[in-house]
């Protein structure tokens, strides 16, 4: 880095220079070199040493900023080797080397040929060797040495964090702190007053003023107001040497702003004040702004303004805008003109945010007179009550008057009035109002149970605000879009805000014009085994009218009628009856439905009855009264079945017969000979495995058929297949039942079947062999049995219960064969 001021730095490196070469010659530059040698001591052996290193080091020092044309000298490298021959040759590396720091390798000096910077880098490292230059061995250990940049005053201080910014409230005490400022500077603070940095004020005198060694900027005066002066622009300067002459310098500004303290009270910037406001202010609205001046800021400055006293403290109220700082008034009650004129009221504005260092500069608050006048307008009529609740009766003629409204002029004029009513909607057109009265009439007869309650909106203005305009057939005519009907007048809509409204609501009254009804349609049963005095049903009655015309109701029997054997009423007096029996037991196959007449009449003013007939069905029910059944239709509809279901139904209990009467014919075909059914033969067979009785033995099967051929004279078909041939007649020889071969007969018979082509070849005769002659031996078989004599009583069967009533019957009927 280069000196900006050569020309008073040049004889201080002179004689830096001139002092280097003196040290370095005395001290540095003939670096001594000692051969390693073995030294004999008197009166001792010869000892051999370990060889010492041959280089003596210090530290080589070069100025920075090196302007000369020349390469500035650093130092000589010498060892005790080189006897000047040339023979020993020097070698230096590390940084630099070669670059920066050169060295004559046959006298050993070292020359820098660049400029340094010492705040680029402070030092340098290097080795430096000695070598025999012929065998290019060392002949001495590779040593290191620095090589340090000496410093000189090239930096000048800086000031890092510049500009600053900062604040101090105002009206501090002299000498308090602001800011402390640094100033760094980049020379070597080790060696001279390079580094040595001291601070002055170049501006900004007398309000602040700087401590010269630390850097402490502080106040100067007392009491600097914020309001006379706000922002101050203070210069800094940090110079090295010590503040000599001849050191370099540096510079910053410092912006300082007094911020502000709640110093200054509030101020109106009148004693009085004056405002209008019309009558016609709505309540709530604001109606004016009055505002005190503070020199101050922020919340310094925030205020609260009241309403101390004056007689318009109840009617008017103040509130604060923060934003503005301003006291926005409001109307807390209607004005009116005819009534109080003027208002005065006394106002506070305060600080809400005191600092009481300062209490000693007086009251932070201010107070101002303000006299309201009250402003006359023309104002709207006004009705005596704010909503109306008018009745009429139901049922009334057109024209009834239902109530009347009244509204008069607030004004002094006290003008005449006028009604009329908005037709906003379609109840607003069943009732007409006199324009001059306010009574309200009706234009339609009305019916509660419809419709019990109609709104509408009256209007009323005055006189001098509608015009009058030819009536319609059908009732007043409108002539403007924007205008509104008044009576038989039209308001004209140039000023709708003189027109004042008011609801009216009309209850519609209830007269007794609907006779009470049953409360719903009844299925009343009456069981087949009932007993006289039971209740069957009851019933209860509804009325269309209001509690007051039909809250009682009166059961009883049309009276017209002859006195009913079957059924009573009787009046439970709490809006109900009880249907009662007044005989036992019901029929449905003598009579299944009967009708009962009842009137029922209500307590109103005139009272109003109606009849009706109730249908009772007679139905067969349990022994706890649970229905059983009732009538097929009836039913049948009261268990909800469809058409579908009943044809389901119907057919089910078809198919049901059906199956019976196939049962049966099935039955009836077991019983005729088994000559027909040869497989019932086989079946019996297979059945009892008995050998049977023989021919003789008729009981368990009957021989006749095979024993008499007459007896199957009559050709018998087969059920199960039809015959498509007509067999041919068979003629049989007759014979007595006696002289009849059985075998014979079988063959006969065997050998038809085998011809006949409309017989099946399976045939059941085929299934039996012949078993010969008849068995002299008797049989074994218990069905004879019933043939002989026994002593045996089978009455005990009786006693065996249910099960065995069959077995008991049977034995009775042979005992009884026996007896007779």
């Amino acid at each position: 880095m280069r000196i900006t001021s050569t020309c008073c730095i040049c004889p201080v490196l002179v004689c830096l220079c001139f002092v280097q070469r003196c040290y370095g010659a005395a001290h540095h530059g003939s670096i001594k070199v000692t051969r390693n040698q073995t030294k004999h001591i008197e009166g001792e052996t010869e000892v051999h040493h370990r060889p010492k290193r041959g280089w003596v080091w210090n530290q080589f020092f070069v100025l920075e900023e090196h302007m000369g044309p020349d390469p500035q000298y650093v130092g000589k490298l010498h060892s005790n080797s080189d006897k000047g021959d040339g023979s020993v040759k020097y070698i230096l590396t590390g940084e630099g080397a070669g670059t920066i720091f050169i060295i004559d390798d046959t006298t050993g000096d070292i020359h820098s040929t660049k400029s340094l910077d010492r705040e680029q880098k402070t030092h340098y490292v290097l080795h430096a060797q000695a070598i025999d230059r012929r065998t290019n061995k060392p002949l001495e250990p590779e040593s290191e040495f620095i090589i340090k940049v000496q410093d000189i005053n090239d930096n000048a201080p800086k000031f890092t964090d510049g500009p600053y910014i900062v604040t101090v409230p105002e009206m501090s005490e002299m000498g308090t702190s602001v800011l402390q400022v640094t100033a760094t500077d980049a020379d070597d603070p080790t060696y001279g007053n390079s580094a040595r940095v001291v601070y002055s004020i170049l501006q900004g005198q007398p309000y602040f003023s700087v401590d010269p060694k630390t850097g402490v900027i502080r106040t100067a005066l007392h009491n600097m107001d914020r309001e006379a002066r706000e922002h101050y622009s203070v210069v800094i300067q940090a110079k090295d040497m010590a503040g000599q002459v001849g050191g370099l310098s540096g510079s910053t500004t410092v912006n300082i702003t007094l911020t502000d303290v709640n110093d200054n009270p509030p101020r109106f910037p009148q004693k009085h004040y004056q405002l209008y406001v019309p009558e016609s202010a709505q309540v709530g609205s604001a109606v004016g702004k009055i505002k005190a001046n503070d020199a101050d800021t922020g919340s310094n400055a925030d205020m609260k303004y009241t309403i101390i006293n004056g007689d318009g403290a109840g009617v008017f109220s103040i509130s604060t805008d923060k934003e503005t700082r301003e006291g926005i008034l409001s109307l807390k009650k209607p004005l009116n003109y005819e009534k109080k004129k003027s208002y005065t009221l006394n106002i506070e504005g305060a600080n809400t945010h005191l600092d009481f260092r300062f209490s000693h500069l007086g009251p932070f608050k201010d107070v101002t007179m303000l006299k309201i006048i009250v402003g006359d307008v023309d104002e709207p009529p006004l009705f005596t009550m704010p909503s109306y609740v008018m009745e009429v009766y139901e049922n009334a003629k057109i024209g009834t008057a239902v109530g009347t409204v009244t509204a008069q002029d607030p004004d002094t004029a006290n003008s005449l009035v006028r009604y009329f009513i908005d037709h906003n909607t379609e109840e607003d057109r069943y009732f007409t109002i006199d324009a001059n009265t306010g009574t309200i009439k009706t234009a339609k007869i009305f019916d509660r149970e419809e419709t019990p309650w109609y709104n509408i909106t009256v209007a009323a203005s005055e006189i001098g605000l509608c015009k009058a305009v030819p009536e319609s057939r059908n009732g007043p005519t409108t002539g403007h879009r924007t205008s509104a009907v008044c009576g038989a007048l039209i308001y004209s809509g140039d000023n709708p805000g003189l027109v004042s409204h008011v609801p009216v609501g009309i209850r519609i009254l209830d007269v007794n014009d609907n006779p009470p009804e049953l409360a719903r349609e009844y299925d009343v049963v009456v069981c087949e085994n009932a007993k006289p005095g039971q209740v069957i049903q009851t019933i209860t009655a509804t009325d269309k009218d209001n509690s007051a015309n039909g809250a009682r109701f009166h059961f009883s029997l049309d009276e017209g009628l002859s006195l009913n054997p079957n059924f009573t009423l009787r009046d439970n007096e709490d809006n109900t009856a009880s249907i009662l029996t007044r005989r036992r037991r019901y029929s449905r196959t003598i009579q299944d439905i009967y009708y009962l007449p009842i009137l029922i009449s209500d307590g109103g003013v005139p009272p109003l009855s109606s009849s009706s007939t109730l249908t009772v069905r007679v139905c067969a029910c349990e022994r706890d009264g649970r229905v059983r059944t009732c009538h097929a239709e009836a039913f049948l509809s009261s268990a909800g079945l469809s058409t579908g279901a009943l044809i389901a139904i119907l057919l089910c209990v078809v198919i049901l017969l059906a199956i019976v009467v196939l049962f049966i014919t099935l039955r009836r075909s077991k019983k005729e000979p088994l000559i027909i059914s040869e497989e019932d033969v086989r079946e019996n067979v297979v059945t009892y495995d008995d050998e049977g009785g023989g021919e003789e033995d008729t009981e368990a099967f009957d021989i006749t058929a095979l024993r008499n051929p007459s007896a199957a004279e009559e050709l018998k078909y087969r059920r199960d297949v039809r015959p498509e041939v007509k067999p041919a007649p068979r003629h049989h020889p007759s014979s007595s039942l006696d002289s009849i071969n059985v075998q014979e007969f079988i063959k006969q018979r065997l050998a038809e079947a085998d011809l006949d082509p409309s017989v099946p070849p399976y045939d059941s005769l085929q299934t039996y062999a012949y078993e010969g002659h008849r068995s002299e031996a008797g049989s074994i078989s218990s069905l004879d049995s019933v043939t002989t004599q026994s002593d045996q009583d089978y009455n005990y069967l009786g006693d065996w219960g249910p099960e065995f009533k069959k077995l008991a019957e049977l034995y009775g009927e042979i005992e009884s064969e026996r007896t007779t």
